[in-house]
């Protein structure tokens, strides 16, 4: 693989992942640079990983991996995202009213960065059929993740402060419309 080719896959497996961010990030009370730059680092670190577990297993569990990685994506975006709504919809009682967490769990957002990458373990399975050297890929995936994400944890703090608890209604139906489009995408062309 060229390096415009390997800089668009990784800004296409990093899209997903950026649109999920945007909602965690409406979802945080204030979040800093230094939040940003941690959950950054949880997805970069998972959609770096994943290709290299997609390419540990092979040709033989090729067809395994195409089979539910899309059905796996959807129930995993759709119920955060439906998580996220719900909660955003609870009426607010006056010591509610500022209670957004100043920061995610590490479990939290490393399940949501595993339901946004599992399109790229399809990617380097994928990969291994054509002999691609894998690691400068999966580096290039896990930057461009660790980019996208920690910009769309900050855009979501600006939606956050401008429309409030909209916004993470806003996140979460994005959280369940990446699952959907995912889930399109892969029905449709089978």
């Amino acid at each position: 693989m060229n390096i415009l080719s390997t800089s668009l896959l990784a800004l296409a497996m990093s899209t997903d992942a950026f649109a999920a961010a945007i909602g965690k990030g409406t979802a945080l009370q204030r979040p800093r640079w230094r939040d940003a730059l941690r959950i950054g680092a949880i997805f970069g670190s998972i959609e770096a990983a994943t290709p290299l577990a997609g390419w540990a297993l092979g040709l033989a569990a090729a067809d395994t991996v195409k089979a539910w990685d899309h059905w796996i994506a959807f129930i995993l975006l759709g119920a955060l995202g439906l998580h996220m709504v719900l909660a955003a919809l609870k009426p607010e009682t006056p010591e509610k009213a500022e209670e957004k967490p100043m920061r995610h769990s590490f479990a939290r957002v490393a399940l949501t960065g595993l339901a946004t990458s599992i399109d790229a373990m399809a990617v380097g399975v994928g990969l291994a059929f054509v002999g691609v050297d894998i690691l400068p890929v999966a580096a290039a995936i896990g930057l461009a993740t660790f980019v996208m994400v920690t910009l769309g944890v900050m855009l979501g703090r600006v939606l956050g402060e401008v429309v409030g608890k909209r916004a993470e209604i806003v996140g979460g139906l994005v959280l369940i419309a990446v699952g959907a489009t995912i889930l399109h995408e892969h029905l449709g062309a089978g």
